[in-house]
């Protein structure tokens, strides 16, 4: 019976939602037979927003304004109404009066739907109660919104809809609008980080016949003028590299890159990336420029360099941990493996500590396995794991007093990667039997490896000077800075499965 009652009411509530639809269609036409198209409309002077008639009301106190933006509310009272407006910035009052704008203008606006975008010129005052707001002079309908906004009847609480109808989702939750608008203040600022340490930024190929650069399966496509198969970029990596060889001392991008692989809270397969090099320096050189870069953009975006992630307090302000991953693994798990010296040993210790492992993985894999296993849950404060094992870093310089491993680190906070650098590999000779080892393991079934690339080993061949660089993960550091749990919630449009399928 209670199920009846409840398909009842869904049934109801279908039919009124149906029947607003409907009004609001009938509306649009009388406007247009009216005369009164609002899609006709093509401009509307906007002197200010709302909030900064809000934040310094003294300047605008008494004085003219015009402001345009989304109908949230309105409150018909006879001769006088009030309404709410929202616009990039937020959403003030306004106070909307027949004698003040007109009897056949008052009428217009009473018969407007929320969710309708207007242009309201009028002068800026507080009401008795202290709110600042606006006593409308005229009232002009911009848009006409022909759908009904979710809060209406159930509110824009499914998470699937929230990432599909991003549009709906910025207007109804105001601190979704806020993440994004801190994003581009994010970026902006790394910007300004590297251009004012005389870094360059420059564009490189999306669609490439190599996709290099990283571990990850590419997506390919058919480019049809040439025909030739193309994949799109996973890394930014090497064609950077190319610049530093052709002179370009400091080079940075801030671009898409694509990995055809899953997506969980922490992936997406198009995601940004922010990839720099500089010459003459090493991966010292680059924790001190990460460290410094995570620091500042805090500081200017936030205001703090102090903040909390989930709860817990992250402080980007002190020093950064440096530890190495064999020191980190003694640390948090008290396992030595500097007493691991084959392949052989390092699979029965995986094996002691139940930790799974390929046929093909060599004695540096065993070792990321481990860490992956036993470390990364413990990384909260900002750390540098650095030295990896030369198996898992195939375009990094080998440690000289230890060719196993590689100047190499990894930044981990909030027991996430959210940076990736090099000492980077210069060695032409060198990089040619690690692309060799890495084919072995493409052949091998291994869809991540990396193939060989001629024009890069070329571009070694000419020459490139000892060289430090950076991966961020643009998204992950928004995260971080906004508190969002999920990628998905820093990306404006997420990868997202077909409804159709």
């Amino acid at each position: 019976m209670a199920e009846q009652q409840n398909q009842n009411q869904n049934q109801v509530t279908e039919e009124d939602l149906n029947h607003l639809l409907k009004v609001r269609r009938e509306k649009l036409a009388e406007l247009q037979d009216t005369g009164k198209d609002p899609f006709k409309v093509t401009k509307y002077d906007v002197t200010v927003h709302s909030s900064e008639i809000k934040d310094h009301y003294d300047q605008w106190e008494g004085k003219e304004v015009a402001v345009a933006g989304r109908l949230m509310s309105k409150r018909v009272m006879g001769k006088a109404s009030f309404c709410n407006i929202q616009d990039l910035k937020g959403s003030i009052q306004s106070y909307v009066a027949r004698d003040s704008i007109g009897e056949e203008s008052y009428k217009d606006f009473k018969k407007l739907d929320i969710g309708d975008i207007i242009g309201l010129k009028g002068t800026a005052f507080t009401t008795k109660t202290g709110e600042v707001s606006i006593h409308a002079e005229s009232v002009q309908l911009l848009s006409k919104s022909l759908q009904i906004l979710p809060e209406k009847f159930h509110g824009l609480t499914n998470t699937d809809l929230r990432y599909r109808q991003r549009y709906v989702d910025l207007i109804m939750n105001p601190e979704v609008k806020d993440t994004f608008v801190k994003r581009s203040q994010i970026i902006k600022s790394i910007r300004n980080h590297l251009d004012a340490k005389g870094f360059m930024e420059v564009e490189t190929p999306m669609l490439v016949a190599n996709a290099g650069g990283a571990a990850a399966r590419p997506f390919e496509t058919h480019y049809n003028a040439l025909d030739e198969d193309v994949k799109l970029r996973i890394s930014l990596e090497l064609y950077l590299k190319r610049l530093i060889v052709g002179g370009l001392e400091r080079v940075y991008e801030i671009g898409r890159v694509f990995r055809n692989e899953g997506v969980d809270t922490r992936h997406n397969p198009e995601f940004t990336l922010l990839e720099l090099y500089q010459a003459y320096t090493d991966y010292h050189g680059m924790m001190d420029l990460v460290e410094g870069l995570f620091r500042s953009v805090a500081m200017e975006v936030l205001g703090t360099a102090q903040i909390t992630y989930d709860g817990v307090d992250i402080d980007l302000s002190k020093p950064f941990e440096r530890i190495s991953m064999i020191d980190a693994l003694k640390k948090y798990k008290d396992i030595d493996f500097t007493q691991i010296h084959t392949d052989e040993e390092a699979k029965a210790l995986a094996d002691q500590y139940h930790v799974s492992y390929e046929a093909r993985h060599k004695k540096g894999d065993i070792l990321s396995l481990l860490f992956e296993e036993f470390v990364e849950e413990h990384l909260v404060q900002p750390t540098f794991i650095i030295d990896h094992p030369v198996e898992i870093s195939p375009l990094t310089k080998k440690k000289p007093e230890d060719p196993e491993y590689t100047e190499r680190f990894e930044l981990f906070i909030t027991k996430r990667e959210m940076a990736n650098a090099y000492s980077e590999l210069n060695d032409p000779l060198d990089q040619i039997e690690r692309f060799k080892a890495q084919e072995a393991l493409l052949a091998a079934g291994d869809d991540e490896a990396n193939s060989m690339d001629d024009d890069f080993v070329n571009a070694l061949m000419i020459g490139m000077p000892p060289t430090g660089g950076i991966g961020i993960g643009i998204d992950r550091f928004v995260m971080l800075l906004t508190d969002s749990y999920a990628i998905r919630d820093v990306l404006l449009f997420p990868t997202m499965k077909s409804l159709e399928k």
